[in-house]
């Protein structure tokens, strides 16, 4: 070997070491990067002896990929846990405290108290304000309901705006990339970017990607429709004004393709977006159908009787927007927890008098039961009271049963409430492990170990001092072939 080659040999292993040493460098201060994969400089040889350094990144697409599915799942599922604690407090309130079903059981203790002692004036009057309460807790949930379907608008909005924004950025990221690869250039930073931005896209809806010559990447949605093919497609969504019980909401659309909500309390929404959607068009619709169908059946329990069985019955206690009508047995009617009114006839306060509820008559004096007038009458009040106890029939959209008590059907109501609420709270720890668990396994895979990068980097100093030592024994070399010529 001549001693110009071993120069060029020495002199192209510095260069390698220098560029092996600036990557583990830069591995070392992006260790708690956590969208930074590990940079690899792959070295091979060539004669006679020179070195070439390729900056390789220590990507696992599959991992990669499988964390994308847990994080968009996580995301759905924390939307809808998140917002049914959100949604008990704000329409049933702390520990249930201002739900239709706590006011019933107030009404029906008055009522009862009532029926003890009809002649008491007082107990009738406590009795119709407990009623009042009643009605004021429907009315108050509905809407509370209807509120926070408007407010779970105002989130999807935010998060197709966050997501249009990402997707233009992703946009540029890959054109950068694209660019990069034909000039032949290290584009590993500008994919660190773009899969941070995967991870941030995957968060709203899940994706699949797949990608084409030059580094360039296509991202699919879900539901088969494109978010990103060269250039981002637009998601869309017009946020409603207000909303009626019975009101369906707008749909996200995705490059023309709607977005479908997720179902169940561990739910099969994946993203954030899909989640929110569940929310507004399925929990709150069905507490929503829950409500009316508790108000629908408090009209039909009180409704008044004509005595000689020749007019139809009438709305008694409660009415709604229909009376003095009573709706149908076991139909839903949209919005009547909205509707239902305290009947004006039986509240003194509206001129009304309390009495009527012992004595029947407020549709005139062919539906009066008490007939003689008696102050201790009690007939009535015990058939009203065994009403509210009775099975009717309910209507099975509402989910929660077709026959029960009206009492037990507004108890249900909160037990099918708090069992979805408990199991998507499960649901949401058990998916964010799981979230958790694929990062750390891709980061064990991708992600940088300090301990491992000061190793090389003492393999590097050692190496660096051989390559040192090969030109000063050159150096004497060529020194000594002067001297000697000289």
């Amino acid at each position: 070997m001549s001693l110009s080659t071993a120069l060029s040999i020495a002199n192209s292993a510095l260069q390698s070491n220098s560029r092996q040493t600036a990557v583990v460098s830069q591995n070392v201060s992006s260790a708690r990067d956590p969208d930074y994969t590990r940079r690899i400089a792959a070295v091979t040889s060539t004669a006679p002896g020179a070195r070439v350094v390729q900056i390789q990144r220590a990507a696992s697409e599959l991992l990669f990929k499988q964390n994308l599915a847990a994080v968009s799942a996580r995301e759905g599922q924390s939307a809808v846990a998140n917002s049914m604690e959100r949604l008990g407090t704000t329409v049933n309130g702390v520990d249930n405290a201002s739900s239709p079903a706590s006011a019933l059981a107030a009404f029906q203790q008055a009522l009862d108290t009532y029926t003890a002692t009809p002649s008491n004036r007082t107990l009738g009057e406590n009795a119709v304000n407990a009623a009042k309460q009643v009605v004021q807790a429907l009315n108050n949930g509905t809407d509370a309901i209807q509120d926070f379907r408007i407010q779970t608008d105002a989130d999807i909005s935010v998060g197709v705006d966050d997501l249009n924004n990402l997707l233009k950025t992703f946009e540029g990221v890959n054109k950068e990339i694209v660019s990069g690869t034909r000039a032949g250039v290290d584009v590993s930073d500008a994919l660190d970017r773009r899969d941070a931005l995967l991870k941030k896209i995957s968060a709203y809806v899940p994706i699949s990607t797949f990608t084409r010559s030059d580094n360039d990447m296509v991202v699919m949605a879900g539901n088969g429709s494109t978010l990103v093919e060269t250039v981002a497609r637009t998601v869309t969504f017009q946020p409603s004004a207000g909303y009626a019980a019975g009101m369906t909401g707008n749909a996200i659309y995705v490059d023309g393709v709607p977005l479908v909500g997720g179902t169940g309390g561990n739910t099969s929404a994946s993203g954030s977006l899909a989640g929110l959607l569940q929310i507004r068009d399925s929990v709150t619709v069905t507490m929503q159908s829950q409500l009316d169908e508790v108000a629908r059946s408090l009209v039909s329990a009180f409704s008044e009787t004509d005595a000689s069985g020749t007019l139809p019955d009438a709305a008694g206690l409660f009415t709604w927007a229909g009376g003095p009508a009573v709706p149908a047995s076991g139909t839903l009617i949209d919005g009547l927890a909205a509707s239902i009114r305290l009947n004006p006839a039986f509240d003194s306060s509206a001129g009304g008098d309390p009495q009527l509820l012992r004595d029947g008559g407020a549709n005139g004096a062919a539906y009066v039961a008490n007939t003689n007038g008696d102050a201790s009458y009690s007939s009535w009040l015990i058939k009203l009271g065994d009403r509210l106890n009775a099975p009717a029939s309910f209507d099975a959209a509402a989910q929660n049963g077709t026959s029960a008590s009206v009492m037990a059907y507004a108890t249900n109501a909160i037990g099918w409430f708090e069992g979805i609420r408990k199991e998507a709270s499960d649901a949401a720890e058990t998916k964010n492990a799981l979230a958790i668990r694929t990062e750390k396994v891709l980061s064990d895979q991708t992600g940088v170990n300090v301990d491992n990068e000061m190793s090389t980097l003492l393999d590097l100093e050692n190496a660096y001092e051989a390559s040192a030592r090969i030109i000063k024994a050159v150096d004497d070399m060529l020194n000594t072939l002067l001297a000697a010529v000289n």
